[in-house]
């Protein structure tokens, strides 16, 4: 079998594995859009006022996105290699030729195509429902590569935490615990004005951070190479960290 049927084959697996844990497309399509109407649509923002919801609703394009483009490569694929390894399914795997990086790559492909639809629906939702404006042109398009690198990276991110936590709530309870600061301070809900200023550099840490940027100037009709660089980048780091994390046997 050649590598590309190795990963095809493994992506539809994993693929018709998604389809089948209900509460998994849930929390994918539908608690994204309770969060839209929540805070776009029933908190709203206010300009010319203060607090929290200060800026223009296009500022918070960024983290709308980001609640798919985190939380659901995280838990996804951390579960799935605790899963793996409560069945013992890596030392069947490790009896065929699909290699680590084979395997994440396909989780990553299918984690691409949901998040990738998923974040297209909540785009479209957001204009509709928040009143947001972006400038339609070439750099619109950006969104599309900047939605890759992330789901990669925190795929690849994914993959370490599911290699360090001993089961499958260890992995939700430490997806969560990295996910959500990561979300929130990372320039998507919060601006780095409201922050500490001793704080304001860590942000830059934060590899979300430049997500946001990413879309944000893409939104904006500027462009988002340097931010969209810096992530790819990561990503890649990331991806070949969490394929050496993903276990050939237990």
């Amino acid at each position: 079998m050649s590598r590309r049927r190795r990963i095809a084959a493994t992506f539809v697996a994993a693929l018709d594995s998604f389809v089948r844990r209900k509460t998994a497309v849930f929390f994918t399509f539908f608690f994204p859009v309770l969060l839209i109407l929540i805070f776009g649509a029933l908190v709203g923002t206010r300009p010319t006022g203060g607090g929290l919801f200060a800026r223009d609703p296009a500022y918070y394009i960024p983290g709308y996105l980001a609640v798919v483009v985190v939380f659901t490569p995280l838990s996804r694929v951390g579960s799935t290699i605790a899963r793996h390894r409560d069945g013992n399914r890596f030392e069947k795997l490790a009896t065929t030729p699909l290699r680590r990086w084979e395997w994440l790559a396909a989780h990553t492909l299918v984690n691409v195509a949901i998040i990738g639809l998923a974040g297209a629906l909540l785009f479209v939702l957001v204009l509709a429902v928040t009143g947001a404006s972006v400038v339609v042109g070439a750099n619109l398009l950006t969104l599309a590569p900047l939605v890759v690198g992330g789901v990669a990276l925190f795929c690849g991110l994914g993959a370490i935490i599911g290699r360090i936590a001993d089961s499958q709530d260890g992995v939700i309870a430490a997806s969560n615990s990295v996910a959500l600061p990561v979300w929130v301070l990372s320039e998507t809900f919060v601006p780095p004005s409201m922050l500490p200023v001793w704080f304001r550099p860590v942000t830059a840490l934060s590899p979300l951070t430049y997500f946001s940027r990413g879309v944000r100037a893409a939104a904006a009709g500027e462009s988002a190479a340097v931010p969209l660089a810096v992530l790819v980048a990561l990503a890649v780091g990331f991806f070949v960290v969490g394929a050496v994390a993903v276990p050939t046997t237990e």
